[in-house]
């Protein structure tokens, strides 16, 4: 059995498009700068910007006071009702007001002490917030019952 053989194709090889590609490539890492360290660049992150003018942050933060002595941030518990020094709230107020300070907008914070509060309790979250450099505290009232004499 006699099997035929196909005559093969040759195969060319474009050289030209090869040696143009080798010297872009040689002139791209010829003009390429050197490289930089992260530390000439000038410039550092992560960081805070502070604003030329005041940015309103939108809502004032609520604390309210519940009965039982727990302090609840924007109602979410922050710390134990047994807690007197209150760090959990500390802390927070102390990033909201350094947020406030690089917008250049004022921290106000808004207390709600239910009417059963412990004056004692409302008097460590001032203290806390006096901790966190915070001076504008206002105190949100119930309204009066219109039916009492």
């Amino acid at each position: 059995m006699r099997i035929e053989r196909r005559p093969h194709a040759t195969v060319e090889l474009q050289i030209g498009p090869m040696i143009d590609v080798i010297f872009l490539l040689l002139v791209f890492f010829l003009v390429q700068p050197q490289p930089t360290r992260e530390g000439q660049l000038g410039f550092r992150l992560p960081g805070t910007v502070i604003q030329d003018e005041a940015v309103p942050l939108g809502d004032e933060q609520r604390i309210e006071i519940a009965a039982n002595g727990q302090v609840l941030l924007n109602d979410l518990p922050v710390d134990g009702p047994a807690s007197r020094s209150l760090p959990g709230l500390t802390g927070i107020l102390q990033r909201f007001k350094a947020a406030c300070d690089a917008d250049r907008s004022p921290a106000r914070v808004t207390l709600a002490p239910d009417d059963a509060a412990v004056q004692q309790r409302i008097a460590d979250v001032l203290n806390a917030c006096a901790q966190a450099g915070i001076r504008d505290v206002t105190f949100a009232g119930t309204e009066a019952d219109s039916s009492a004499p």
